[in-house]
């Protein structure tokens, strides 16, 4: 029986020590444990698999994938930095700038900058294709110019209330219609994501007259076309104390985790310790400098749940790109079962 536990341990559950990590490796394929089924089985997975919508926010997006393997869950992270296509200024068209920012830096600048356009109402540009049209792109200006405040007091050195329009803001940046896309997107607002990106400074008598191009692209060919800021993963925490702790130690190993993880009940006179909420905690590992409680608890993640944290850049919110992402993946996966079945026929 104990080498059962064992072998449950070593299959759900890596174990972190006071130097090292262990049961890292995947073990689960047919045949590696006598008197465990790993063959595949659908109807198995299906009952076993989960997806749990933990926080939503308007930006921010917290889920739990259960009953996966780190391949699958990694493929999907990656997907949502690298596959998961956006709109991104790709050419700008300097007419002029007198600013002390170069060209180069302006447009650099300008490509980082999130335009709220939904990618799925846009085609991708065809490659060498100089003109852009309305299926494939969308059109900014930014023109501005920097003036004195005649009616600004003499000795004022504030650089707001001495100038006009010298702070060059991502709100300054309109979109203007290419071809029939008035007709198209009657409703449209497309626009940067956020207002108060400053862009550039400048002052009286400079100025910026660009006209920008916007085109459908994936984080695999540039940063800026990334829909997400963050997009990572974690195996829950699993937190097991080995025996009853009270009273002082009680109290230490409270401070040993991240607020929340430990509490401590009064039972009979006596502070016991018991953990309250694992997922919480970060594993500082901090518990084993204590020699007096190191050997008491259990650190462990579970193997096959997989905490998800996406944070949309805005351009998209977080659950339309996951659900983007699960298509790419359905897509490849698809991709790959026709390439099989063509190898088959030959």
């Amino acid at each position: 029986m104990a080498a059962r536990r064992g072998t449950d341990e070593m299959r759900d559950r890596v174990v972190l020590g006071e130097f090292g990590v262990r049961n890292v490796h995947t073990t689960d394929f047919p045949g590696n444990y006598p008197g465990y089924e790993d063959a595949w089985d659908q109807r198995r997975f299906e009952e076993a698999f989960r997806v749990d919508v933990i926080r939503e926010e308007e930006d921010t997006l917290e889920f739990d994938m259960v009953g996966i393997d780190a391949a699958i869950a990694n493929a999907f992270r990656r997907i949502l930095l690298a596959e998961v296509p956006t709109m991104a200024v790709e050419k700008v068209f300097v007419y002029n700038n007198t600013s002390i920012v170069q060209d180069e830096i302006l447009a650099h600048r300008l490509g980082l900058i999130p335009i709220r356009a939904d990618p799925r109402l846009f085609e991708y540009r065809n490659q060498g294709d100089q003109e852009g049209t309305e299926i494939d792109t969308l059109q900014f200006q930014l023109k501005i110019k920097c003036k004195r405040n005649p009616q600004a007091a003499k000795e004022s050195s504030d650089p707001d209330e001495l100038y006009f329009n010298h702070k060059v803001y991502s709100k300054h940046m309109t979109w203007v219609p290419l071809g029939n896309q008035t007709d198209l997107f009657p409703d449209a607002d497309f626009r940067p994501v956020h207002d108060d990106i400053l862009i550039a400074l400048l002052r009286p008598g400079q100025e910026i007259d660009v006209l920008m191009h916007c085109v459908k692209g994936i984080g695999k060919d540039h940063a800026k076309f990334s829909p997400v800021a963050t997009a990572s993963y974690r195996l829950l925490p699993d937190i097991t104390l080995l025996q009853p702790i009270e009273d002082e130690a009680a109290e230490t190993l409270q401070k040993c985790f991240s607020p929340g993880v430990i509490e401590i009940q009064n039972i009979n006179g006596k502070k016991v310790a018991r953990v309250a909420n694992a997922r919480l905690d970060t594993f500082s590992r901090e518990v084993f400098r204590h020699e007096g409680l190191k050997n008491l608890v259990r650190l462990a993640r579970v193997r096959n749940h997989y905490i998800f944290s996406v944070e949309s850049t805005g351009i998209l919110p977080p659950d339309v790109l996951v659900s983007e992402a699960i298509k790419i993946l359905m897509g490849k996966c698809q991709r790959f079962l026709n390439e099989l079945d063509s190898v088959s026929m030959e």
